[in-house]
């Protein structure tokens, strides 16, 4: 209750007029729900004590108007508690993403996204109910069993200790049986997680699943998984219905209870007729208020489930942390100092990596798929933090400087771009409209890009992936190559930027590759020689280590060198 009082404060207190209004309906309710039945118990008993009738028409008249009320306030209170729960629930999801996203890549790679859109969306929906109907549902309810317990005590004080000792029992059992409850809602949001998780990764897969025939294994893997959740979700349910099934059981006996007391002292003249029925009546608004609480328990339940998911997400902390410093101006050298890293502890990925690259060169990096090539890239963007060694940006150590600022100097151009379900000027800017389209357009034009610009049908407002105009992978790449441009990074890291362009694109883009590098430190990543041609030094990799570092030049004259060879057998 501590924690979901915390998470009532964090997001229902900015709506506390909302909030306010809200308990000023329910306190209305529930005096209503009190109310009633004693204009129903006094006309019961007027009516045997020989009132006239329009005594008799008036206590009617009166029950009929604050049934009519009490329905208009519970009409007004549903509406503003679902607006309540879905504002809350809509600035928990915002947090919750933003927070992933600020989440290092060492869990993105842990953590499916399909796992982490039902952590955002899925977990955070069990909270809308929490949300929306925990004060006027539950709370409310809560304080209309006490409202009756108490005028169950007025009537009656035999009458009112018969339901305390019943509402005192239902109390005792519900603790222990909700303690077997949670955890069973929580192991089917946990699979509602891993099956989210599953068929983003197989849907995304499509392609190669059928090219290669892996069909019957996805459908045997999704069965697995369902199979899972539907023994989960059949123990929950269970669980729930032993809670349930307890309470309605003493419903019945409190209610068996209450009608032999009423037989026993309506006999002896120590009660009136309609102190019976109001003391039932009681006694089944306090059933239907018990089994509602129930239900709504069910949900409570469900929602601490989740709320703990969602906890443990946020008691993640980034394993990458600020440093105090900004980044040094202008153009800057890179330095990798003995830098070793694993992305699984005991399988290295770079071992005892040491190199120097002055402000303004362009370092060529090749090796094999596994070597370690793309692992540099992402240590220098602080992607991930090195386990030995220091990695340096002009000087300083990029543990040192504000994560934010150091990933803003450098621009990297991947082989696997990013593509958004956007315009291309979005895409571009990444969703910055303070960026004006002639900008943009210089940035293609500087670029060499016109041609491939002109193919747009509409120009920077095509919609792209998967929308009115689809990019081919080469295509993508040169937005890419726009969109780290229009950056103006002091480093650009070209991470097999042109694997998936035909020789004679990648040719024909050689000016852009050149003007985006020109002026700059760069890192050029590849497989093919011909794309580190322009780079001033050569860094050779295998199996993790530098087998091979130097001006390109040198190596390209020196026959002895690796470079030169692979040279040479690529004209062979």
């Amino acid at each position: 209750m501590r924690a979901n009082t915390s998470l009532l404060r964090a997001y229902l207190g900015p709506q506390g007029l909302k909030v306010g209004a809200l308990a000023m309906l329910m306190f209305g309710y529930i005096g209503l729900e009190l109310v009633n039945p004693l204009w129903l118990r006094q006309f019961i008993d007027e009516a045997l004590a020989g009132a006239p009738l329009s005594a008799l028409q008036l206590i009617a008249v009166v029950f009929i108007v604050l049934t009519l009320v009490k329905q208009g306030l519970t009409t007004v209170a549903s509406y503003l508690s679902e607006d309540v729960g879905f504002v809350a629930t809509n600035a928990l999801r915002a947090d919750l993403a933003d927070h992933c996203l600020r989440l290092d890549m060492g869990f993105h790679h842990t953590h499916t996204p399909g796992e982490l859109v039902e952590r955002v969306d899925g977990d955070v929906a069990t909270l809308a109910d929490f949300f929306s109907s925990f004060v006027f549902s539950i709370l409310g309810r809560c304080a209309l069993v006490l409202g009756i317990m108490s005028l169950a005590f007025v009537a009656d004080w035999r009458m009112g200790l018969l339901l305390l000792v019943f509402s005192l029992l239902v109390l005792v059992i519900a603790r222990p049986l909700q303690a077997l409850v949670i955890p069973r809602f929580r192991a089917v949001r946990q699979t509602s997680a891993d099956l989210a998780g599953f068929l983003e990764e197989r849907l995304a897969s499509t392609e190669d699943i059928r090219a290669n025939g892996a069909g019957p294994h996805v459908e045997r893997e999704l069965g697995g998984v369902l199979r899972e959740l539907l023994r989960r979700q059949r123990a929950s349910k269970l669980a729930s219905r032993y809670f349930s099934s307890t309470l309605e059981v003493g419903v019945a006996l409190a209610g068996a209870g209450v009608l032999t007391l009423g037989a026993v002292l309506l006999q002896g003249g120590s009660m009136t007729l309609g102190t019976v029925y109001l003391s039932f009546h009681y006694t089944t608004l306090l059933a239907q208020n018990l089994t509602s609480i129930t239900l709504q328990l069910d949900r409570l339940q469900s929602a601490a489930a989740g709320y703990q998911r969602i906890s443990e997400l946020y008691q993640r902390r980034p394993a990458i942390a600020d440093g105090p410093r900004d980044t040094p101006p202008g153009v800057l050298g890179v330095a990798f100092e003995a830098v070793s890293f694993d992305y699984t502890e005991g399988v290295p990925t770079l071992r005892e990596v040491s190199f120097d690259l002055a402000p303004g060169e362009k370092l060529g990096v090749l090796g094999r798929t596994g070597s370690g090539k793309t692992t540099i890239a992402r240590l220098l963007c602080r992607m991930y933090d090195v386990d030995r060694g220091t990695v340096r940006l002009g000087d300083v150590d990029v543990r040192e400087l504000r994560v934010a600022d150091l990933r803003s100097r450098i621009g990297v151009v991947t082989q696997d771009v990013q593509v958004f379900h956007a315009s291309v000027r979005d895409n571009i800017t990444m969703f910055d409209a303070g960026v004006p389209d002639s900008r943009i357009e210089w940035a293609i034009a500087e670029l060499d890009l016109a041609r491939w610009y002109a193919t747009l049908p509409d120009g920077l407002d095509t919609v792209v992936a998967g929308g009115s105009h689809s990019l081919s992978a080469g295509e993508a790449q040169l937005l890419a190559f726009t969109r780290v441009f229009l950056q103006d990074p002091d480093i650009v890291v070209l991470d097999e930027a042109s694997s998936r362009l035909d020789p004679a694109t990648e040719q024909a883009i050689g000016g852009a590759v050149t003007r985006l590098l020109s002026g700059r430190t760069g890192i050029l990543i590849a497989h093919r020689l011909d794309t580190v041609a322009r780079a001033d030094r050569i860094a050779v990799l295998e199996d993790g280590r530098v087998l091979e570092f130097g001006v390109r030049r040198d190596l390209v004259d020196d026959p002895a060198s690796r470079y030169s060879r692979l040279l040479a057998e690529a004209t062979a």
